[in-house]
């Protein structure tokens, strides 16, 4: 991998190995590695995490296509994904709507998929766990 690049982290307040689950099951994330607190090589400081943590994930890594999606359970129960979006670009127009069906399940569609001036197909939800994604298919800008 050259550097330098970008990676989201996203933390699933309690829900990280639900949502590993669920995008290696909707999109085909392949989950490189996976490390709850309580097999952490040194151990966390007292109250460093809620109580009943102890076996949510630390930290995990997947990779989708040729991105890495690193992700985690973090220590703070009320986090929101708020501020940014998630772009899943694929070949065909058979693989968005597979993708954008897979991760709309029990989510919500925010851009239904269609053809737009700038994609043959392209639509936008925020999933079950309240992630915001961008499917879509390279086009032809005007």
């Amino acid at each position: 991998m050259s550097l330098p690049a970008i990676h989201p982290y996203l933390n699933f307040s309690g829900r990280c190995d639900e949502a590993l689950a669920f995008y290696k099951q909707a999109i085909g994330a392949e989950i490189q590695m996976v490390m709850h607190f309580n097999e952490s090589p040194e151990p966390c400081p007292p109250g460093a995490i809620p109580a009943g943590f102890e076996k949510k994930v630390m930290h995990a890594s997947a990779k989708i296509g040729d991105s890495i999606l690193m992700a985690t359970d973090g220590c703070d129960p009320g986090t929101k994904f708020d501020g940014f979006t998630l772009n899943l670009t694929v070949k065909t127009i058979a693989e968005a709507d597979k993708a954008f069906a897979a991760l709309s399940d029990g989510g919500q569609v925010t851009m239904p998929l269609d053809k737009t001036f700038w994609s043959p197909r392209f639509g936008m939800l925020k999933d079950r766990f309240g992630v915001s994604w961008m499917v879509m298919v390279p086009g032809e800008m005007p």
